[in-house]
């Protein structure tokens, strides 16, 4: 029996070899407990400072608003006089950085969405979701990322 070669018998072969392995590449290490691991404390998307660096002086961040780091993506607020929080700066309606803090809110200035300062809870949409927690810790003067 003669087998003939055909263009299309080439290219079913050459695909099944390529979603083989595309397949292979895509499993895990051995050693993958299944546990999905999201490299940051509150499950969201991390920040890209390094834990530790010094964000401000607690003098830089006005009771009752904040400030915003860009580069790190996080925001800082002092609701109340020396009561700290961080929220990630990133909008949690279509990730827009937040643009401003002020009358006791964090706000996009995308579309209007305004996040309250002491929880990141959605004062206003259009975003349904709060701005994510970041980790701070406040040692002397210095705020830094936990």
């Amino acid at each position: 029996m003669t087998y003939e070669t055909t263009r299309r018998t080439v290219l079913l072969a050459t695909g099944a070899t390529g979603a083989a392995a595309l397949v292979a590449a895509c499993g895990g290490g051995g050693d993958d407990n299944g546990s999905a691991s999201t490299g940051s404390p509150t499950g969201q998307d991390a920040t890209s400072a390094p834990a530790g660096q010094v964000l401000a002086n607690i003098d830089e961040i006005p009771v009752g608003g904040g400030k915003i780091f860009k580069d790190e993506e996080v925001v800082v607020t002092q609701p109340e006089q020396g009561r700290f929080k961080a929220f990630s700066a990133i909008c949690t309606h279509q990730r827009c950085t937040v643009g401003s803090v002020s009358g006791g809110t964090i706000n996009c200035p995308c579309h209007g969405s305004k996040f309250q300062i002491a929880d990141g809870a959605v004062a206003q949409g259009p975003a349904t979701r709060p701005l994510p927690a970041e980790r701070i810790t406040v040692e002397g003067n210095s705020v830094r990322l936990a």
